[in-house]
């Protein structure tokens, strides 16, 4: 876990794909926390035109920025298509939130060089993170 506190620690830009725009959603809720917390939040997500007041890409392909973590908030069998974008835009860590994972792909990122983080919330990660430091 060091790597990825050094990574939640230095990154700036979390692109989140699956945001949706309605406050219930526990993706609008992690953002929203984490955009609190001082990162740039990049929403990716085909339907929506903006959440939380910024600009949303239909894909990862699409986003015209650098991005450091890469915060999937999509079912399981959407991972490998999701990871496969991630590497090709070189982000360093991939984020699966609670009871989302996929082996294979996350593999595959390991192997281009990219953390990979499953089933797990970021935003429980980071409070827990800055309450130990």
């Amino acid at each position: 876990m060091n790597r990825i506190a050094e990574i939640l620690d230095s990154a700036r830009t979390i692109a989140v794909v699956g945001l949706s725009g309605k406050r219930f959603r526990p993706s609008y809720g992690v953002a929203e926390y984490m955009k609190r917390a001082g990162y740039r939040i990049i929403p990716v997500n085909p339907n929506e035109t903006e959440v939380l007041g910024e600009r949303c890409y239909p894909d990862l392909d699409s986003v015209p920025e650098a991005i450091d973590i890469v915060d999937i908030f999509r079912r399981s069998e959407f991972v490998p298509e999701i990871v496969e974008a991630v590497i090709r835009r070189g982000a360093r860590l991939i984020w699966m939130q609670e009871g989302v994972y996929h082996e294979e792909a996350a593999r595959r990122a390991e192997a281009a060089g990219i953390a990979v983080v499953m089933d797990r919330c970021i935003l429980k990660d980071h409070r827990r993170l800055a309450h130990a430091s």
